[in-house]
């Protein structure tokens, strides 16, 4: 839960910054953000969850 959460902020913010700085237009970002939504009810979603799951888990081991 903790992952998804900071996930959530994390592109919530890029995409946020994307709009305003890079010229990503809103629309743009509604229509990612519905197909995100939709991508979460298909089937394809639990292999999504574990490949993001995977790599945080891989950048999370990273010692710097």
């Amino acid at each position: 839960m903790a992952v998804s959460v900071s996930a959530v902020v994390l592109l919530g913010f890029i995409t946020f910054l994307l709009v305003k700085k890079s010229g990503l237009k809103a629309g743009h970002a509604v229509v990612c953000t519905l197909f995100g939504f939709y991508l979460a009810d298909s089937s394809i979603a639990p292999t999504v969850s574990q490949a993001v799951n995977s790599v945080a888990q891989i950048v999370g081991k990273i010692s710097f």
